[in-house]
């Protein structure tokens, strides 16, 4: 034991937690939320009260929550699992019942202080549920069909709830977040074969079956991949915002036009700039550099949270930060790749820069719960 270990263990044990916290990670998540305020507070044209003000209100909550959530011990958590699963399939199916509508899509609850998506719980609740089945299943039967499917299981049932809303861009992130724990508790590659495999052909059959008559999309379906695929076949519909991001990506150059001098976002070409295309903003204003930045701090995110994870002992801990760490990259990438062009634009905001109350809550918790297990674990 160190020096600094053994002070550390001769203070009382409320304060001995919060020294033993991942203080670095709390830096880290502090500074992607202030690069969020920054760029809130340049696309509403310098007015901090209209989207800034808020998102820093809510993150004092949502530290405030993290912090509380870290004090308490990873078995509780674990214990709570099954209930904070049931309790998300529950408020998904309240949604699809009588959820609030808007932009198209029935994704939110109104609560009266807060619009509460639960796509965004269940997230987090299903790296939870599976991390404690796996935590729970003799490490035997984890490659087991049958032990293989319950877990599948637990993935299509709020899969096809939120598909119903419809949300495409959060099942497929349910979905890869769920697969990266069943990967991690060891489920054999060959099950992630045959999955890739089928979706491949199957992606294969649907565009083979264009024209025929046979033909398994609808023709405005196809119009969708054409404008994906290029989107200079309809500027100014289907491709609008994919080419006005694309724009604003470029015209930032290496070091950007400087901060609230982007003139794709102050001339409103770029549409949902405070939400899901609030990265162009940064690439714009800060060129490739701050665009970098930022990147690197999700990728040191990452990183502190695979480093805390493989020093755990406790299987539960150890599988469930790294399935939020696995659903807190794949927000970040797919939102990227959107709007870079590289992927379908599917409704993926940039995690806690982006405007939104649920997304940041949600997040700042599941890192409290990261943060319990690294306070937690055995040393």
């Amino acid at each position: 034991m160190s020096f600094l270990e053994y002070r550390i263990q001769t203070v009382p044990s409320g304060l001995r937690k919060v020294l033993y916290l991942n203080w670095p990670l709390v830096l880290l998540l502090s500074s992607v939320c202030a690069v969020g305020w920054l760029m809130l507070y340049s696309v509403a044209g310098g007015n901090i009260a209209l989207w800034a003000e808020p998102q820093m209100k809510r993150f004092a909550v949502g530290l405030g929550i993290m912090l509380m959530v870290a004090m308490v011990p990873i078995w509780f958590w674990r214990n709570v699992s099954a209930v904070a699963y049931l309790l998300s399939v529950a408020l998904l199916v309240a949604v699809d019942v009588m959820g609030h509508v808007g932009m198209g899509a029935q994704r939110w609850l109104n609560l009266g202080f807060i619009m509460l998506q639960p796509s965004e719980l269940m997230k987090i609740a299903l790296v939870m549920m599976l991390a404690a089945y796996y935590d729970w299943l003799d490490p035997r039967r984890v490659s087991r069909p049958l032990w293989v499917a319950v877990p599948v299981l637990l993935i299509l049932l709020p899969m096809g709830l939120v598909m119903v809303q419809p949300d495409l861009g959060t099942a497929i992130l349910l979905m890869l977040g769920g697969a990266v724990v069943m990967f991690c508790a060891g489920v054999s590659w060959i099950y992630f074969a045959v999955v890739i495999g089928a979706a491949v052909g199957l992606v294969t059959v649907v565009l083979m079956s264009r024209g025929t008559t046979w033909q398994l999309l609808r023709d405005y379906q196809f119009a969708r991949i054409d404008t994906f695929l290029d989107p200079s076949t309809d500027p100014l519909g289907a491709g609008y915002h994919i080419t006005q991001a694309k724009i604003a990506l470029g015209s930032g150059g290496w070091t950007g036009r400087g901060f609230m001098q982007g003139t794709q976002s102050r001339l409103n070409f770029l549409p949902e700039k405070h939400t899901d295309f609030i990265f162009t903003v940064v690439a714009e204003e800060f060129g490739f550099v701050g665009a970098c930045s930022l990147l690197a701090l999700y990728v040191l995110i990452i990183a502190f949270c695979i480093s805390s994870a493989v020093q755990m002992k406790d299987r539960f801990a150890s599988l469930v930060t790294l399935g939020i760490a696995a659903s807190f990259f794949f927000l970040f990438a797919v939102n990227m790749l959107m709007v870079m062009g590289l992927a379908p634009v599917v409704g993926v905001p940039l995690p806690l820069v982006s405007y939104g109350g649920s997304a940041m809550m949600v997040l700042l918790t599941a890192f409290g719960i990261v943060q319990s297990a690294h306070v937690h674990r055995a040393r």
